[in-house]
C-alpha cells in the first residue's frame, strides 16, 4: 500500500531533525557539513527542514561527514528497522567529534588525517 502524503512528511521531517541533532551534537554549522559531504547548503538545509527526500548515496556522505554508521540514517529514514542501525559500531570520527577534550580544530585535524590513512590504504 502507497505511503500517504501525512506519513511521508511526518518521516521527512523526523529524519530531518535527526540529521539536524547529529550535526549539532558533532558541533557542525550546516556550511561545514555540507562541505564535508559534498552536498550544497540549500540543499542539506532543505532536506534538515524535511522538505526532500533524500537518496540513499546522499545520507551516506551525510553519514561519513558526520561520523556515523550510514544505517543511523537509513533507519531515521524508515528504510531499516532501529536494531540493524543500533548494531552499527560507532566510528572513530564519532569518538573524535565527541570527545569533549579536544577543541573543533583539533577535532577536524585529527578527522583529516584519519582519512588520510583510510585513502592511502593499498585495496
Amino acid at each position: 500500500m502507497p505511503e500517504s502524503f501525512e506519513s511521508l512528511e511526518a518521516r521527512l521531517h523526523d529524519l530531518g531533525g535527526f540529521i539536524r541533532d547529529q550535526r549539532r551534537n558533532a558541533r557542525l554549522s550546516l556550511r561545514k557539513l555540507s562541505e564535508l559531504a559534498g552536498i550544497s547548503n540549500p540543499y542539506l538545509s532543505q532536506i534538515e527542514r524535511g522538505l526532500y527526500e533524500p537518496s540513499a548515496a546522499i545520507l551516506k556522505a551525510i553519514a561519513k561527514a558526520l561520523g556515523i554508521a550510514p544505517e543511523k540514517l537509513y533507519a531515521a529514514a524508515g528504510w531499516l528497522d532501529g536494531e540493524a542501525a543500533s548494531e552499527a559500531a560507532p566510528s572513530v570520527e564519532t569518538a573524535i567529534r565527541t570527545d569533549p577534550n579536544l577543541t573543533t580544530g583539533e577535532k577536524e585535524a585529527l578527522i583529516g588525517v584519519y582519512r588520510g590513512f583510510l585513502k592511502n590504504r593499498e585495496p
